[in-house]
């Protein structure tokens, strides 16, 4: 049992109390890290002891440094003279989330002889051998990119020792399942792994971790599955996609915000708000999985620089963009679930700052307004702007169906999809029985009709 805490006693901050190499925490305090986040204090002291853990936090919250403190103090600490190949892997889903990381892990590496580099899909395949060549302690990877080099003997792995999987979540969403499995298998002498993910309930982290963990602690730092607390989170209703597009113009011209962040479904509609927005006089850019990984990360460098102020991206930029003063963002398309709106709506608000998400919404994305308030415990607050007012005000008669968990329209009336309004459709009246079929004359078979011959021409 942990030992009570004595009146009048102080507990120490979790960085001083622990024993932390001195070249880590020059880094550390290089870059003003002071006070360890929630997750942080949860997750740091378990991971030192090389103990295996799958845990849960909302964005922003400090989670990558949760992992990687300990993974650079674990290296520091211990002797890894003698190798071949990385010795820690950290494996993320999408390259941006990949860069990310690597950019945290390399300030911490700063004070240290150790390396880091981040190998993703989209860049030259030698030059990245050559990367490798240049012996790095830790690797950041995509899985597909990182099992490519080591199916063509690029790196070795089987003397890695400790690999995370974070964003386990969206990386089985994407289809890694096998790449992660087999990569896994390959790091002959792991002696930790470590998971995060969005939710802990989510069912294919909770297979997986059974065949990757062992015996691991789990924390949960959301077990509510709620919206994070420092966003303002709204709604405007919207009566088509071309009032949808005048209240995105109006919204972005007349808002405070420093940077935004418009998310759509689709690309085509990513291009096209851009172009919409930039005839608007708007400083806009766009980003999507079409463009290759040196226009994309252009655009991400004048979107942290200032050089655009609007940024419009498909879901790709909702995991891995870690833009300061990103103090809104709308959705344009509502997304498809409740963890893809925490995670769209999370690009704000980080770091314990504060921030607006705005979601447009017509009679068809009601169902997935309505399944989200439902499934995150929330109420959106209703927003409009003067002069562009919607005649849609919502559906009343709704039904969730088992199968899907999803919101539907009620199947006693029709839906306007332009103006929201239900249209009422007449329901048609139970035929009485006829005579014969009340009296029990006949047994419910068809009556045989007479053959009246050939029809007269």
């Amino acid at each position: 049992m942990p030992r009570p805490v004595q009146k009048g006693y102080k507990r120490k901050p979790l960085l001083e109390s622990l024993t932390l190499d001195r070249r880590l925490r020059l880094a550390l305090d290089d870059l003003g890290f002071a006070k360890a986040s929630a997750v942080q204090q949860q997750v740091i002291p378990p991971a030192l002891r090389g103990t295996d853990i799958l845990f849960s936090a909302e964005t922003g919250s400090g989670k990558t440094l949760a992992y990687l403190i300990p993974l650079v103090q674990r290296l520091l600490s211990e002797d890894y003279s003698s190798r071949d190949g990385p010795n820690a892997v950290i494996l993320a889903p999408t390259r941006e989330l990949a860069r990310q990381i690597h950019k945290q892990c390399s300030a911490l590496l700063s004070k240290t002889p150790f390396r880091s580099y981040a190998i993703t899909g989209g860049e030259a395949f030698k030059y990245q051998q050559s990367l490798f060549r240049r012996a790095p302690e830790i690797i950041v990877a995509t899985p597909g990119r990182l099992l490519e080099h080591s199916d063509k003997a690029s790196t070795s792995l089987s003397e890695t020792q400790i690999l995370v999987l974070d964003e386990a979540d969206r990386m089985l969403d994407l289809g890694f399942r096998e790449d992660v499995l087999t990569l896994h298998g390959r790091c002959k002498g792991l002696s930790q792994t470590l998971m995060t993910s969005a939710t802990m309930h989510h069912k294919a982290v909770i297979e997986v971790s059974k065949s990757l963990l062992r015996s691991p602690q789990r924390i949960d730092m959301d077990p509510a599955h709620q919206a994070h607390s420092q966003i303002e989170h709204q709604c405007m209703l919207a009566d088509s996609p071309s009032h949808k597009d005048k209240l995105l113009v109006a919204l972005l011209s007349s808002e405070a915000y420093s940077r935004a962040l418009v998310f759509a479904n689709k690309r085509s509609v990513v291009t096209r708000l851009s172009k919409l927005l930039r005839a608007g006089q708007l400083r806009c850019d766009c980003l999507h999985g079409d463009m290759t990984t040196e226009a994309r990360r252009a655009v991400l460098t004048r979107f942290k620089d200032g050089k655009v102020s609007i940024l419009c991206a498909s879901d790709l930029a909702a995991r891995g963009l870690d833009v300061e003063q990103l103090d809104l963002v709308v959705n344009y398309d509502m997304p498809s679930s409740p963890d893809s709106y925490l995670h769209r709506t999370g690009r704000t608000g980080r770091a314990g700052n504060s921030g607006v998400a705005i979601s447009m919404v017509t009679a068809a994305d009601w169902p997935a307004l309505v399944s989200i308030e439902d499934q995150l415990q929330m109420q959106l607050s209703r927003r409009h702007l003067s002069g562009l007012k919607p005649h849609f005000k919502g559906l009343e008669r709704q039904r969730l169906t088992r199968k899907s968990g999803a919101r539907t329209h009620s199947k006693a009336n029709r839906v306007d999809r332009n103006t929201g309004n239900e249209i009422p459709v007449k329901r048609r009246s139970k035929s009485k029985p006829h005579k014969q079929r009340k009296s029990g004359l006949i047994d419910g078979h068809a009556p045989l009709t007479k053959n009246r011959g050939p029809k007269k021409r």
